[in-house]
């Protein structure tokens, strides 16, 4: 696996900077947020053909360039940053570790290259609580067959590939469904994060491909919501450091009583616990982002940035909305799409009191 050393990360970043300079500023977030997609197809294809960006973490084997998360860290940290309206989580932190923890190679040949070159939008269906069940049955023409529903799927009203967890008779297994399967109606979810795309997925009778043998999806979909739960604390570092760049920046700007609100003590200090608030969690999202996957302390690494990160990123967010004042509340500022993006994101994939719960049995168990 090759591996990007600092000097090359930082050209990453710029680079990536650059991109969602220019191709997600406030008004497209904005355009894109209202919209049924919630992104562009144009500009997700750039993203594969100029910068190669959904196939950085699949091997090379499968059409991609083989870096690993530390890589990726920049470039959901950057895209945390600009709010960018596209289905990346979905596709790279979701049904890339997917197709490569099972051992499907049929399925890997068959939608990795796609993956990797911006063909194929991809997610994982998970599965949020026991009321929204699915099953998988043989079909009377051989194969299987869905049946049940799965709500919130992040950008499932899109994706062409849906990678579904579901309960089939030799147990449970991970199911592979493509976009235009009959019997599998999907609908768009109105959401606090606008930003993100959710949909409430129905599987009727829906013909599904297995993904590997029977048995193996409870292991392979823990290191995936590990891997998710990382790619959204780097996310949340991203959105962090928006928010303390537009308070110092307004801080300094906005004059009241013939002088910058900056130089007030009140406003210094808040601005002063946002820096601790966003350098605390780049610290402990990058620990996490550095360690194998694989690795024995990736777990709790894995823990401790979501639980962080998430409680960092929302401070930092409503610490923003104050140093603005009563503009900072208006639909016309950009405060309260980063607010959203903050409280959606501190509860995908467990909140910071489920990811300290299961920090602290990792604990005891290692004990």
């Amino acid at each position: 696996m090759p591996e990007a050393g600092p000097a090359e990360r930082e050209l990453l970043r710029q680079s990536v900077r650059d991109f969602a300079a220019n191709t997600s500023p406030e008004s497209e977030v904005r355009r894109l947020m209202a919209t049924p997609h919630g992104f562009d197809r144009r500009v997700w294809s750039i993203m594969a053909s100029q910068l190669g960006l959904q196939g950085m973490a699949i091997p090379e084997r499968y059409g991609g360039a083989g870096f690993g998360w530390a890589e990726l860290a920049v470039v959901f940290e950057e895209f945390g940053r600009a709010l960018l309206c596209a289905p990346y989580f979905a596709t790279v932190a979701l049904a890339v570790p997917t197709l490569l923890g099972s051992d499907d190679e049929d399925a890997k040949q068959r939608y990795l290259p796609s993956i990797a070159g911006g063909e194929l939008v991809a997610t994982v269906a998970v599965r949020a609580s026991a009321a929204d069940e699915v099953t998988a049955r043989h079909a009377s023409g051989g194969g299987y067959e869905l049946h049940g529903r799965r709500p919130h799927v992040i950008d499932g009203g899109t994706a062409g590939l849906l990678l579904v967890p579901a309960l089939g008779p030799e147990g449970p297994g991970i199911f592979a469904v493509e976009g235009g399967a009959p019997g599998l109606a999907r609908e768009t979810l109105p959401t606090l994060d606008e930003t993100r795309k959710q949909a409430e997925i129905v599987f009727d009778g829906c013909p599904a491909r297995p993904l590997g043998p029977a048995g193996g999806a409870a292991a392979i979909l823990a290191q995936v919501q590990r891997l998710a739960a990382v790619a959204l604390a780097c996310e949340q570092v991203g959105g962090a450091q928006h928010c303390l760049d537009d308070a110092v920046g307004y801080a300094r700007d906005r004059m009241q009583f013939g002088r910058p609100i900056g130089s007030f003590q009140a406003v210094r200090h808040r601005c002063a616990d946002m820096l601790l608030d966003v350098e605390s969690a780049r610290s402990v999202a990058a620990c996490a982002a550095e360690l194998a996957p694989d690795g024995p302390q990736f777990g709790a690494a894995a823990h401790m940035a979501k639980a962080y990160c998430s409680e960092a990123f929302v401070r930092v967010a409503a610490a923003n909305i104050q140093v603005h004042g009563g503009i900072g509340i208006t639909w016309d500022h950009s405060a309260h799409l980063y607010l959203k993006r903050a409280k959606s994101s501190q509860l995908l994939f467990g909140s910071p009191q489920q990811h300290r719960a299961a920090l602290a049995d990792l604990v005891r168990g290692a004990a």
